[in-house]
């Protein structure tokens, strides 16, 4: 029960930080987008933090982490679609 617990933390964290990496990309790509590159961008920001040797902990370090990661993804999104 504890991981379900976790897993829908993660993925509302995701959603949270897609949603302030687009506005602060001004992406004008879709909620849904977003959403989905801000969950794939903590996985990211925790890759990239983590290969220059800094970690996050908490709900707010994760929420750094995640909006650092999609606004990676947001960026590298843009530059391909245009």
């Amino acid at each position: 029960m504890n991981m379900i617990v976790n897993i829908i933390i993660q993925l509302i964290i995701g959603a949270v930080s897609g949603w302030i990496a687009g506005k602060i990309m001004k992406s004008e790509g879709s909620l849904l987008r977003n959403i989905i590159l801000g969950i794939l961008g903590g996985i990211v920001g925790g890759v990239v933090l983590g290969l220059i040797g800094i970690g996050a902990s908490g709900l707010i370090g994760g929420i750094v982490v995640s909006v650092l990661g999609a606004c990676l993804l947001v960026f590298l999104a843009n530059k391909l679609i245009k």
